[in-house]
């Protein structure tokens, strides 16, 4: 497979939040790269790191209380931490767009969708009143809205749901930024509607070779989306790899707890589903180990002090357990999890 040139690099990055009761260690030490052309997917559970780490991406984390501990992100090989807002603001929208959770929240309610759209081009004196509207139409056509003068002049209380979904996204693409990060961007929608808006991505994607961080917790829209993934637990990244060793070469226990907590089709309807048994780790106060140890049926007593290393188990699989150790008991996750489902 031909390697793709790197758009963006996240490297060493870590992120806290200031509280009366101390300070949270959002993420930590979190390394990746997004090529360009390509869906990354990032996934995990709420409280994970996944939008933090992504909204450091546009310095949309309010700061303070947030704050950088250390690390760069590296966009087109310019470090944004080192960007001031007013280089920042010309990033947002135009070259990296975001497409929000929940559009219900995140489009203005007294504000018509076309003037939401258009707030993209402000302050730019390259493209006229009228272009600036055409763009508007065409992009909103290009993202399945219907009747889109009608749309155009409406507001975002007379529109459905999926369709504020294709607003954002539409928001997100009218400048052709060369990245779009989604949030969970069909957590509200019903399963057609998502359906619809990923296959919507895709074409996108493929329209205007438009690099895509999809940020889940369902791994059935990484199945269809994704490229390759990263699995988070406690603001770290505890596995990545490509779609296909993810889920078949699963290298560690969490990601191969969510797998088991995934219902599949060939499975008996009395069958119960295995839950992760506990909580995740205090991030006011991280474990010294390994994130997930207290969590983890495979504990050995170096997981509760020491952080894991770093295994290569291909080119773009990694796994950061010490299960992968030479002196550890040997565990096939894959298996295990095949003979549970």
């Amino acid at each position: 497979m031909e390697e793709k040139e790197v758009l963006l690099e996240i490297k060493d990055l870590s992120f806290s939040f200031k509280t009366y009761a101390g300070s949270v260690k959002a993420v930590r030490d979190v390394s990746f790269d997004v090529r360009k052309g390509e869906v990354l997917g990032i996934v995990g559970e709420s409280g994970c790191g996944k939008s933090v780490t992504c909204q450091c991406i546009l310095r949309l984390n309010p700061e303070p209380p947030g704050y950088f501990e250390g690390g760069e992100i590296l966009y087109q090989g310019q470090d944004i931490l080192k960007m001031k807002n007013k280089e920042i603001r010309k990033i947002r929208g135009r070259e990296i767009g975001f497409v929000f959770q929940d559009p219900m929240t995140s489009l203005n309610p007294t504000m018509r969708i076309g003037a939401q759209i258009e707030e993209v081009f402000l302050g730019r004196t390259d493209v006229s009143k009228k272009e600036v509207k055409e763009k508007a139409l065409e992009i909103m056509r290009l993202v399945g809205i219907s009747d889109v003068e009608k749309r155009y002049r409406q507001y975002p209380h007379e529109l459905s749901g999926g369709m504020k979904q294709r607003v954002m996204i539409a928001i997100a693409l009218v400048s052709q930024p060369s990245l779009i990060i989604c949030d969970e961007p069909t957590t509200s929608l019903d399963v057609t509607i998502e359906a619809q808006i990923l296959e919507l991505l895709l074409e996108l994607r493929e329209k205007f070779g438009t690099s895509i961080i999809m940020i889940t917790h369902d791994l059935g829209v990484i199945a269809k989306l994704c490229d390759r993934v990263i699995v988070m637990y406690g603001g770290k990244i505890v596995e990545r790899g490509t779609v296909k060793e993810i889920f078949y070469d699963t290298a560690h226990p969490y990601t191969n707890g969510l797998m088991n907590s995934i219902a599949s089709l060939d499975i008996d309807k009395d069958t119960v589903l295995k839950p992760i048994e506990g909580t995740p780790p205090d991030l006011f106060s991280p474990p010294a180990g390994c994130p997930f140890a207290a969590r983890c049926q495979y504990a050995m007593e170096i997981c509760y002090q020491r952080m894991p290393e770093s295994y290569q188990l291909s080119k773009e699989h990694e796994t950061n357990c010490w299960l992968r150790h030479e002196y550890a008991p040997k565990v096939d996750l894959r298996m295990k999890r095949g003979e549970e489902s």
